[in-house]
């Protein structure tokens, strides 16, 4: 698949907490916790679970979440597909590191062990 520049700018502007209600509904349905949930997002981009909320009432685009995230230096070991791309071949930085949070989000809620999504 071909990521275009309208495809990266609707990622850049979607906002994260549009997404993350999403993400609890996806793994809670498989039995996991938002705790885990916000480990997972915490391990990738550094924030603790009051900042992580603080940034969903602001309605933070995943642009200006990213921009003040840190992310993990083990974040590019993240690879495989995702909606139907290529983690690893996204060229497109913000992008990437968008994906990199929905495929957390997929090993957590597909039953993954913790360290391995962490990848420890």
């Amino acid at each position: 698949m071909i990521i275009t520049d309208i495809h990266n700018e609707r990622m850049a502007k979607m906002t994260f907490g549009s997404v993350y209600p999403m993400y609890l509904t996806k793994v809670e349905k498989k039995g996991r916790t938002k705790a885990e949930l916000d480990q997972v997002i915490e391990w990738l981009t550094g924030f603790d679970t009051d900042k992580i909320h603080s940034l969903i009432e602001q309605k933070d685009s995943f642009e200006s979440f990213f921009e003040q995230a840190n992310l993990h230096p083990k974040a590019h070991l993240i690879t495989g597909l995702i909606c139907g791309y290529r983690i690893e071949e996204i060229d497109n930085p913000l992008t990437q590191k968008v994906r990199y949070l929905d495929k957390l989000v997929d090993e957590l809620a597909k039953g993954r062990k913790m360290e391995k999504i962490l990848r420890g």
